[in-house]
């Protein structure tokens, strides 16, 4: 594994030093840096000097905020599918770069329930129609691709990572309109649809892939029905909940866990209100899951920021973003070009598509600044955790039934084999090698001017601050730590992290 990770190691390569004020210090300081200018996760050497910074940012370790779940990606068809055409030593440095803990480190990861767009076509685990009983259930399809990249995954030296698994539809028979795109799911499969999900539940378990999360579909308002989908509105998901699936899967006596809504953020509270409102369907569920698709520019600060105060016992978790609607005309081209991901030429679907008053959310905008904003500022508001949508793709944005073609950390040349880590794959890993499941967000001081940064406490005492800097000059602060001063330099256009442990 030493060969394959040599690119991923923390300390391989020391550059050019940052300096630091370490004096009277109880803590070692780690420093790891990715810039437009090509540093990828480069370990940054330290110097004591004696100087002092302009601004501040001072931490407080024992101001305690969130405990995180995990920080991680998504298993789908279509990136097994990616994965499949490699050599079986260069699959493996791919799990390996996510996984190991001298990798990505990826703890928290996400899968589909039957098909998706990013799959190779429509399927379910019940293809017979009118079988109630679910007599002809199977994950057959899964065995093929899927659930071996899964399994693989488990398998790197390492790796440790919980699943939440989310139904993009129910089998169309048990739908009003009969068909895999849109349609409701009919109450008289109330039941049914819940034992569906609990047999895949089981059926994963069996192989050896436990579900520790559960979302009842993946995006409930729709995607005008352009691939698998199934509506529910607030109340419908409550009455799902309180009278079909938490009963269900109390019978069954799981302990998976159960997220609701699972789409954009800007409407999370009207959801919140209805579900949590009702305490039978509030009972069966511990959180909610949001995505990322309502604004290219905003991370809904006040949408989270306000249901965290409602309904503080309920955890928030981002279940599901990407650079999307690549277009189905071109090649990728320049997005192989890894200077492309940190210029503003990325558009989403709603510099197309979105209503006229809306356009102001979905403007061009720089992928690293994206990801990196909406994680820093994700934690800062009450989420538990953060997962990436594709974990590999081709060179296409693919494979994809539906031509919704969309970016990935990771792109494959499903012709030659090669693999391009995108700077959006190191820019992950800031946050999920460092950030631990079980660590808490803590508290800190105003954050100078021009840097956005979140700060958390592992379990094993170690302190990680993730910043940002998208300006075109250097930033320098001063980062204070029980009365010690740590003089930190941060390139132009920046992703940071800094681990402090107690000496």
């Amino acid at each position: 594994m030493a060969g394959r990770l040599a690119g991923f190691r923390a300390g391989a390569v020391l550059a050019a030093a940052i300096t630091m004020n370490v004096v009277a210090s109880e803590w070692s300081v780690e420093l790891y840096q990715t810039t437009r200018s090509g540093d990828t996760l480069k370990r940054v050497a330290v110097e004591e000097v004696e100087k002092g910074a302009v601004a501040s940012l001072e931490l407080y370790p024992e101001d305690t905020y969130q405990s995180i779940v995990g920080i991680g990606g998504s298993f789908t068809e279509s990136a097994a599918i990616a994965l499949s055409v490699l050599s079986e030593e260069k699959r493996l440095e791919v799990l390996e770069a996510y996984f190991s803990p001298e990798g990505a480190g990826y703890s928290l990861m996400r899968t589909h329930i039957g098909s998706c767009d990013f799959s190779l076509g429509k399927y379910s685990y019940a293809e017979v129609a009118g079988d109630v009983e679910l007599s002809h259930f199977s994950i057959e399809r899964d065995r093929r691709y899927l659930l071996p990249l899964i399994k693989d995954s488990q398998a790197v030296d390492g790796a440790a990572f919980k699943i939440m698994s989310s139904p993009w539809t129910a089998p169309p028979w048990m739908k009003d309109n009969g068909d895999w795109y849109g349609g409701r799911l009919l109450l008289k499969y109330g039941d049914v649809f819940a034992e569906y999900l609990v047999k895949y539940i089981d059926a994963y378990e069996a192989e050896g892939v436990p579900i520790w999360g559960l979302t009842p579909v993946n995006e409930p308002e729709g995607n005008d029905s352009n691939w698998e989908s199934m509506v529910f509105d607030p109340e419908e998901m409550r009455a799902f909940i309180a009278d079909h699936l938490g009963p269900v899967m109390r019978s069954h006596d799981l302990d998976t866990k159960l997220y609701i809504f699972d789409q954009n953020r800007n409407h999370m509270q009207d959801w919140a209100e209805v579900i949590y409102g009702d305490p039978e369907a509030a009972k069966h569920v511990d959180g909610m899951a949001v995505h990322w698709y309502s604004s290219t520019v905003s991370v809904c600060e006040d949408e989270l920021d306000a249901v965290h105060e409602q309904y503080p016992e309920k955890g928030i978790i981002h279940s599901e973003g990407c650079i999307d609607a690549l277009g189905d005309d071109e090649p990728i081209g320049s997005w192989l070009e890894a200077d492309w991901w940190w210029r503003a030429e990325a558009t989403d679907w709603g510099w197309i598509w979105a209503p006229d008053e809306d356009k102001p959310d979905h403007p061009k905008y720089v992928p690293v600044y994206r990801y990196a904003r909406d994680l820093i500022g994700g934690l800062n508001h009450w989420m538990s955790g953060w997962i990436d949508w594709n974990m590999a793709l081709d060179f296409r944005g693919g494979p994809n039934h539906v031509s919704n073609f969309c970016g990935a950390p990771v792109l494959i040349d499903r012709d030659s084999g090669k693999v391009f880590y995108t700077p959006l794959y190191y820019t992950m890993c800031h946050f999920s090698r460092f950030i631990r499941p079980g660590a808490v967000r803590i508290g800190m001081g105003d954050t100078p001017e021009g840097l956005q940064a979140t700060a958390v406490r592992n379990e094993d005492g170690s302190l990680v601050v993730v910043s940002l800097n998208e300006g075109m000059e250097e930033l320098e602060y001063g980062l204070e730590l029980e009365g010690a001063r740590h003089e930190i330099l941060v390139p132009a256009q920046s992703v940071q992290t800094i681990v402090l442990r107690r000496n």
